[in-house]
């Protein structure tokens, strides 16, 4: 474990050094300090830094320099609180929590509020607590916030696992636990459902956070009842008036900016055209694969594209420090270059664009000019997590056949519509063809086949649907184990025989994606760890990723970021339709639906 020593702990030494008597164990010198407290910028000054935390912050501290003190020249440049992250799932990264920190680190990110409710589902508690435990590892502050919803919706999913208030009440007692994960079953707590009631109550009789996850436009009796139950934020807002409607309600509104979501300059407006106190107002990723890590950033990412959208620089810097900290209880301790806060700096030329040139973590340089300078230590993963794909048997085209209503030349079928960039999906309807008995997928209509597979139990279960936006073409299949949130495995094509293989060779693989075209594999991922992370290097995992989003392509799919679609296609807690082991799911009024019309 990565120790650091409590702010009672290192005082006494943190009084000495800024009294002068006492040096400190590195100096940065003459740099433009980026307030985030005050929302300023002051030239030529000097950092102390002891014990891993600020000590003091003057113009001149070169009383603190001692024989053995480190010493950093900023030589002028902006001198910045490292990035945070308010709220993001590791395993979106296909990574493992230390390979996910080594991806991040040379971009700036120094603390991250991470959801390991993929794994919950898969393993239950005990995954939790191997991503927290490889978490405090880390060089830099990766805290855990307890799944709240495994399964998302009881009654629509069946997952591996299952997360009880037994659970929550017991992990409140982790050390890196900070809060209660996203509240996904919105449903649940506007009911006043128990069980949601006592994960809520357990995490405040904790003292700590409730995490949000409001995934309704409407604005009416749901909301205010959802209000009520306790979340204390949400990340689901796509619309300014969503952002608004949180903020004007005491919760913190999160934007996010991943791989695929881009719900930043629809609701920044909020802001910077309707002047709301940017506060209340945090930037997350929620979440990044591993190539968009390696080839365009994490939260340095989401900090210029804010920028981009016209929110001033300071502002921006506010929403992915300060602010986050703040929300989760620790401001005194992280998210501004303050006496006292953990040694989190950034030292960059410009403000604007933010190359990231030094990156120093609890007082130690930990990057500098994208190349990684810190271990990231791995956690021994045992077997068990290494092997939880069970399909029960062999499968064969017949068990991805849709029978249509006997004697049935067409049939109007209910069809999931993937948005691009979004994660709502539209509820649509096609009427498609009949042959041999069985409804087909239509090429012309851009309509493909979906099936979501059991892989938990090993029950050889297949549920079968169809889905709309992918525009794929000629015989092909793509099949994943990451399938949010019951992670079970997706399947998608247009080929029979072409999904059976897809979801045979997952088997073989012991998860992962693996996409298939002209009955051929053309790309696969291996993520052997619960079917959804991989503790190779991120810039290994990310080629492999590139290699999977091209084969896409190949295949015809011309949307950003397609992958990311495929995998939310089971995530029953996002409207308007999805599919799970169970059946086709109407998100809209969170029941169960008939394929056919």
């Amino acid at each position: 474990m990565n120790t650091l020593k409590t702010w009672p702990e290192a005082a006494p030494r943190l009084i000495a050094v800024a009294a002068g008597r006492s040096p400190a164990d590195t100096v940065i010198r003459q740099g433009k300090w980026v307030n985030v407290q005050s929302r300023e910028v002051l030239d030529g000054y000097d950092i102390a830094i002891a014990e891993g935390r600020f000590a003091a912050i003057a113009p001149d501290l070169s009383d603190a320099i001692g024989p053995d003190t480190q010493v950093i020249e900023a030589n002028g440049r902006f001198m910045l609180p490292g990035l945070i992250d308010g709220h993001m799932h590791i395993e979106s990264g296909m990574l493992t929590p230390a390979e996910f920190a080594a991806a991040v680190i040379p971009h700036g990110t120094t603390t991250m509020f991470t959801d390991p409710h993929e794994i919950a589902n898969v393993l239950g508690l005990a995954g939790v607590r191997m991503m927290h435990d490889e978490a405090l590892m880390q060089p830099v502050s990766i805290f855990t916030q307890m799944p709240s919803c495994a399964p998302s919706a009881p009654g629509l999913e069946t997952t591996g696992f299952e997360i009880s208030a037994e659970d929550v009440t017991e992990a409140m007692t982790w050390p890196g636990i900070i809060g209660l994960g996203e509240m996904m079953n919105f449903p649940g707590v506007i009911a006043g459902d128990p069980k949601m009631l006592a994960e809520i109550a357990a995490t405040q009789d904790a003292r700590k956070t409730v995490g949000g996850h409001y995934a309704s436009p409407d604005k009416g009796a749901p909301f205010r009842a959802y209000l009520a139950g306790g979340p204390a934020d949400d990340h689901e807002g796509t619309r300014e008036e969503d952002a608004i409607a949180r903020v004007r309600n005491g919760m913190r509104s999160m934007m996010r900016l991943g791989s695929a979501w881009y719900d930043v300059k629809t609701q920044i407006t909020a802001v910077t055209e309707k002047g709301l106190d940017p506060r209340n107002f945090i930037l997350c990723t929620d979440d990044c694969h591993s190539g968009t890590l390696v080839d365009e950033g994490h939260m340095n990412r989401v900090y210029r594209h804010a920028v981009a959208c016209g929110c001033p620089p300071l502002v921006a810097l506010q929403m992915c420090t300060v602010n986050t900290a703040t929300h989760f209880g620790l401001e005194r301790e992280l998210g501004s270059i303050a006496p006292g806060r953990r040694a989190d700096v950034i030292l960059s030329s410009d403000l604007v664009t933010l190359p990231v040139e030094t990156v120093i973590a609890r007082g130690r340089i930990v990057a500098e000019n994208g190349r990684l300078l810190a271990e990231c230590p791995h956690y021994d993963w045992p077997e068990s997590a290494r092997q939880t794909v069970h399909l029960g048997k062999h499968l064969t085209a017949a068990d991805f056949a849709i029978a249509a209503p006997e004697g049935a030349n067409t049939v109007t079928a209910k069809v999931i519509g993937v948005v691009e960039n979004q994660a709502p999906t539209k509820a649509l309807t096609a009427e498609l063809a009949v042959a041999d008995g069985l409804a087909q997928p239509d090429a012309a209509k851009d309509i493909a086949q979906i099936a979501l597979v059991e892989r938990h139990r090993g029950t050889g279960g297949v549920v079968n649907g169809f889905v709309s936006g992918f525009g794929y073409t000629g015989r092909m299949a793509i099949g994943s184990t990451v399938a949010h949130d019951s992670h079970h495995m997706i399947v998608v094509g247009t080929d029979r025989d072409s999904m059976a293989a897809a979801a045979n060779r997952l088997g073989e693989m012991g998860g992962g994606i693996t996409v298939w075209k002209d009955g051929a594999e053309i790309a696969a991922v291996p993520l052997p760890i619960a079917g959804l992370m991989s503790d190779d290097p991120a810039a290994e995992v990310a080629a492999r990723a590139s290699r999977m989003v091209a084969a896409m392509a190949e295949c015809g799919c011309t949307l950003n970021n397609a992958y990311m679609q495929h995998s939310l296609l089971a995530l029953v807690v996002i409207p308007e339709i999805r599919i799970s082991d169970l059946g086709l799911v109407d998100v809209t009024r969170f029941e169960l639906t008939d394929l056919f019309e």
